[in-house]
């Protein structure tokens, strides 16, 4: 077994999934609204999802954990990607969305106090949240997306491979 993480590693984890993405935005270029399936997200979805989840979420819940709320409500992700319509926008545009939110979500998390991470919220669908729960979630969820991001570049550059096709899974 593990021990959790201290706030100081999670900003770590949360501040290397920003290197990660500008890395791919740069690699990707133009090609951060290409689809590889069209009910795929393109890069530029993947990280407006996290820009909302980061809001609404993560820092989101803590906030309102740590200004006393005692309940919090669920989101509709599907409804809020539809509308934030990221597939046309601008790579840098997303990027930098993501930047800014990230950027305070970090601060949040490195001003946090032991005593901070015990309070918690409720939840409709998954009960009593701790910000414990929520910042190692963070970290969690942001690896599942920057997963979703490397995918986009494979498939990108699969059909162009030929016959190294056959190496895949070595």
């Amino acid at each position: 077994m593990t021990t959790e993480l201290t706030n100081t590693q999670v900003a770590e984890y949360l501040e290397a999934t920003c290197a990660l993405i500008d890395s791919e935005f740069a690699a990707l270029g133009a090609d951060s609204s290409w689809h590889f399936e069209p009910q795929e997200w393109c890069a530029n979805q993947v990280v407006g999802h996290m820009v909302e989840a980061d809001k609404r979420g993560f820092a989101g819940r803590i906030r309102e954990i740590l200004d006393g709320r005692q309940r919090t409500s669920a989101w509709d992700q599907v409804a809020v990607a539809k509308e934030r319509n990221d597939c046309a926008r601008l790579g840098q545009s997303v990027w930098m969305e993501f930047m800014g939110v990230r950027n305070d979500g970090i601060k949040l998390v490195r001003s946090l106090g032991t005593a901070d991470l015990a309070k918690g919220i409720e939840h409709p669908q998954a009960g009593h949240l701790t910000i414990r729960d929520l910042i190692h979630e963070w970290i969690h969820h942001d690896r599942n997306h920057t997963r979703q991001l490397l995918q986009i570049a494979q498939e990108r550059a699969w059909p162009h491979m030929g016959n190294s096709q056959k190496f895949k899974g070595e």
